[in-house]
């Protein structure tokens, strides 16, 4: 009779387990995903094979169920976000991953121009216009622009790239009137949008919405860069490092395995990114030798710093190194012993 009990008590407990596991809650779990070789992925035509590599490295990501909630609450590098901080209310799984593929591509296309030009090579990077790719609700600009808006203009002034609307944005008060033209189903358009607090930081004006540069490229030599199952712009600064060790004929990895993080814009900057703990412990499971950290000018509570904190506390060996530019990076590459075997 007990054994009966039993086993009618473990069979309810299974299909409980199984179906618990299919139910998801309103939030995403993240946790530190791999380092990634980056020379199967990029292929600059006459490009040398290398000693070392360059790698990116990522987060993965995925809905929450009652399981992996609790994992993650008692695990230390594992992150708990509800949805809205990762999509926009509104925004489908679908939306989303289309948002992010194509901040990737934007970010190889600025790679590609800092790397060309840095080897001396041809290269032009065109802006089309910057892209409205989500609307927060409750904000500012709600009811005034919509996914896939065409933003040309910003208070009169051309604006050619998301980072300087952002820019004169940034230099506002809350409160503050700005005039935007745009471009919506081939018709110009223009709004005026009173600025309220940035979702980030309420101390900062914002318009809450997200925006992509629209760019259109031509290099020689050519170059195919695979990443379609790659999302977001935080691997920038090591595609431009993996494109530009291809476009010369040292080797400036100097035999080591290097990852790092960090998006990288038209002028060479690498900009603060998310989840830069989970990639240290990534990297330091792959046997990365050293790391690019965006150092952010130094700031209170910068990328970097938060690396440091992280290879502190997994004890790891690896090099953390900061950087606020491409610049810095291959300074700090060309001064680096080549790897003893």
């Amino acid at each position: 009779m007990k054994s009966r009990y039993f086993m009618r008590s473990l069979l309810i407990g299974i299909v409980l387990a199984v179906v618990l596991n299919f139910v998801t809650l309103p939030y995403y779990v993240t946790r530190p995903g791999d380092a990634q070789e980056l020379r199967p992925l990029v292929s600059v035509e006459g490009g040398d094979e290398d000693e070392g590599s360059f790698m990116l490295t990522t987060v993965k990501m995925g809905k929450a169920n009652i399981f992996t909630y609790a994992f993650a609450k008692v695990s230390e590098y594992q992150n708990i976000f509800p949805i809205n901080q990762i999509r926009a209310e509104d925004e489908t799984d679908e939306e989303y991953n289309y948002r992010q593929l194509h901040m990737m591509e934007s970010s190889k296309e600025t790679a590609i121009k800092i790397a060309y030009e840095k080897a001396g090579k041809e290269v032009e990077l065109v802006s089309k216009g910057v892209y409205v790719f989500s609307v927060k609700k409750g904000l500012a600009a709600e009811g005034k622009l919509d996914i896939g808006d065409r933003i040309t203009h910003i208070d009169g002034k051309e604006t050619a790239t998301a980072e300087e609307l952002m820019e004169v944005v940034g230099e506002k008060s809350i409160g503050d009137t700005i005039e935007l033209t745009y471009d919506r189903d081939e018709e110009e358009k223009t709004t005026s949008i009173t600025l309220g607090e940035h979702p980030e930081d309420p101390d900062r004006a914002g318009l809450g919405i997200s925006l992509l540069t629209d760019y259109e490229i031509t290099m020689d030599p050519p170059i195919t860069i695979n990443s379609a199952q790659i999302g977001g712009p935080s691997a920038g600064l090591m595609f431009s490092l993996e494109i530009y060790n291809q476009l010369l004929d040292e080797d400036i990895s100097k035999g080591y395995d290097i990852a790092g993080t960090g998006a990288i814009n038209e002028k060479g900057e690498v900009l603060r990114i998310g989840g830069i703990s989970q990639k240290i412990v990534a990297a330091d499971n792959s046997g990365v030798d050293i790391f690019f950290a965006p150092n952010e000018k130094g700031a209170e509570g910068s990328n970097y710093q938060e690396a440091l904190v992280a290879a502190e506390d997994i004890n790891t060996s690896m090099k953390i190194v900061p950087v606020d530019t491409f610049e810095d990076a291959v300074e700090y590459l060309e001064q680096l012993e080549t790897k003893s075997e």
